[in-house]
């Protein structure tokens, strides 16, 4: 166990995480493998390096947990080298000095992590854009929100900390306001509604993840507005009121009514489709340096237009 890294010499981002009474009895490298999205053996790997403390203690992968351990796990960094500028076409809608405000297309992932090192929107914004904010460091900068990869539409940019800082600070108390449009499968049948629960990694793949019982997890608010009916479909628009991983694509599937599309959720995809008819279609938030209420919108993407004029004949 020579040359390993403590707790005080790693200058990242250490992960925190307490364990809890229905936690206790697992094994560390299976805790870990549900609350992350690397591979098991990526995870086994960490601990072997020493990058995983119990109560400031390594342990092996084995370790039984007991209530109220304390783990930390310092991720190693992306390289640097993978994070290269990239002549990629993005549409910016809006730019200043301080923000700018993307329509992200279908396939596209946000930011570098494990198994997609480039061709991401971070690689292009590095290419298209002079500045970005350093406060999500370098493997995320500027990104202050995200979308999924086969999720299209706006989300914002800082160009520097003093913006990234306004606009998470919006993000976190709610006064920015995020709208998406999906085309969700069957007929919902209320107007409108709130989708109130917790979301955790899913105990079946931790790639996914689960409204939790209870009240484990994180806390998630989904508004939801039926637009359309169809005769076994909903064009519904949703209002974030949190930001949690796949919270829109998880609320669906818990009402009973998957976004279509979204096959890792058990959405329909008899229309042949690449991913989930699920956009982020218009954003509002005050600017970081003129106090100004601005509201961006994005037109329905070509694809998810046309699923919906077939269902209109």
């Amino acid at each position: 166990m020579e040359n390993l890294q403590t707790q005080e010499d790693f200058d990242g981002e250490i992960i925190c995480y307490a364990v809890e009474s229905q936690d206790a009895g697992q094994r560390l490298d299976v805790f870990l493998g549900l609350r992350s999205q690397d591979s098991r053996s990526h995870i086994k790997n960490l601990i072997e390096k020493g990058k995983v403390f119990v109560n400031g203690a390594i342990k092996k992968a084995g370790y039984v947990l007991k209530v109220n351990d304390e783990i930390t796990l310092m991720p190693e960094e992306i390289r640097q080298l993978n994070l290269t500028p990239q002549n990629l076409p993005i549409d910016i809608i809006y730019e200043d000095e301080d923000i700018a405000v993307i329509n992200k297309a279908q396939g596209m992932v946000v930011h570098p992590a494990t198994g997609a090192y480039d061709n991401t929107l971070v690689n292009a914004l590095l290419y298209h854009l002079k500045s970005l904010s350093s406060i999500n460091g370098v493997v995320r900068p500027g990104i202050v929100h995200r979308l999924d990869k086969d999720t299209s539409g706006l989300l914002v940019v800082a160009k520097n900390d003093f913006a990234h800082i306004s606009l998470q600070e919006q993000i976190a108390t709610k006064s920015a306001k995020r709208y998406y449009y999906a085309l969700v499968d069957g007929v919902i049948k209320a107007d409108e509604g709130t989708i109130h629960t917790y979301i955790d990694r899913s105990a079946k793949d931790r790639k996914l993840m689960a409204v939790s019982r209870n009240n484990v997890g994180r806390e998630a608010i989904t508004l939801y507005k039926v637009i359309e009916r169809f005769a076994k479909y909903t064009l519904v628009e949703y209002e974030l009121k949190t930001g949690r991983t796949h919270q829109i694509r998880v609320h669906s599937k818990h009402i009973g009514h998957t976004v279509v599309g979204d096959m890792q959720y058990g959405g329909s995809n008899k229309f042949n489709l690449k991913g989930q008819l699920l956009h982020a279609h218009k954003l509002v938030l005050t600017h970081p340096r003129s106090g100004e209420v601005m509201t961006f919108e994005a037109p329905l993407p070509n694809y998810f237009q046309e699923v919906l004029d077939s269902l209109r004949v």
